[in-house]
C-alpha cells in the first residue's frame, strides 16, 4: 500500500432538476478538481454520473488526478430522474474491484467517495436502501473509506445519514451560486486535509456549515 496516495470517487446527480443549478455545478466541481490538483501528493480520481436514462456512466475510471478535464456543457447534461441508490451501490462495487484488481503496493491508503446531489432518490432498480447501508458501514468499518454525502434536499441528507454515511460528513448546500461554491469549496477543503493526514477523516467544520446557514438567512 502506499501511503501517500488517495483515490477520490466523484458521483454526481446529472438529473433533469439539476438543470437550475447546472453552470454553478459546473463551477464547483471545476474549482474542486483544481484545488486537489494544487495539493502535495499523489491522487487518483473516478467521475461519475447518473441519471435515470444511464445510472452510472462512467465519465473518468481510476485516472490520474493531473489528467482530468474540466468539466463544460457538453459534459455535463442534466435530464431525467434520480436513481441515487443504483449509483451509490454500483459505486461502491466498482471501486471495491478496481481496488482489488490491483497489486498491495498499488493500493491507495485512503479512499474518498463523493456523492452530491439536488433532491431524493426516486428511480433506482438495483439497490434497496438496507443494502446501500451495509454496504457503507463495511466499507467504513473495515476499510477506513470516507463517505462524503452533499445535498440540497434535507430529506435527502435524512437519508444517506439512515444509509450510514456519518453526520460529520453530510453537509445540505443551499441551490445558489455562493451555496454551491461554497459547498464544493469546503468540500475539496476538507479532503485537502485528510490527503495531507492533517485529520483522520474528512469531516465539516462548524464554519463550514456556518457559511451554508448565512447564505440561507440572507434570503
Amino acid at each position: 500500500m502506499k501511503n501517500d496516495d488517495t483515490h477520490i470517487t466523484v458521483i454526481l446527480d446529472r438529473t433533469g432538476s439539476m438543470e437550475a443549478i447546472r453552470d454553478d455545478t459546473i463551477g464547483g466541481f471545476n474549482a474542486f478538481l483544481r484545488q486537489q490538483k494544487a495539493e502535495p501528493g499523489f491522487a487518483t480520481l473516478t467521475l461519475v454520473q447518473f441519471d435515470s436514462q444511464d445510472p452510472y456512466e462512467v465519465v473518468h475510471p481510476f485516472k490520474a488526478l493531473a489528467a482530468v478535464p474540466e468539466l463544460t456543457r457538453k459534459t455535463f447534461v442534466p435530464r431525467a430522474s434520480t436513481p441515487l441508490l443504483d449509483a451509490m451501490g454500483r459505486g461502491i462495487n466498482d471501486l471495491e474491484k478496481r481496488l482489488a484488481d490491483l497489486r498491495e503496493e498499488a493500493r491507495p491508503a485512503r479512499v474518498v467517495m463523493v456523492i452530491i446531489t439536488d433532491g431524493q432518490e426516486n428511480a433506482s432498480r438495483e439497490f434497496r436502501k438496507e443494502q446501500i447501508q451495509k454496504m457503507i458501514q463495511e466499507k467504513q468499518e473495515k476499510s477506513d473509506w470516507q463517505f462524503v454525502f452533499l445535498s440540497a434536499d434535507l430529506a435527502a441528507i435524512d437519508d444517506a445519514l439512515a444509509s450510514g454515511v456519518h453526520a460529520r460528513s453530510a453537509m445540505a448546500f443551499d441551490k445558489s451560486s455562493f451555496g454551491i461554491a461554497a459547498v464544493w469549496g469546503a468540500a475539496s477543503a476538507r479532503i485537502a486535509d485528510y490527503r495531507a493526514a492533517r485529520t483522520s477523516d474528512v469531516s465539516f467544520t462548524e464554519e463550514d456549515r456556518a457559511q451554508q446557514d448565512r447564505e440561507k438567512q440572507r434570503k
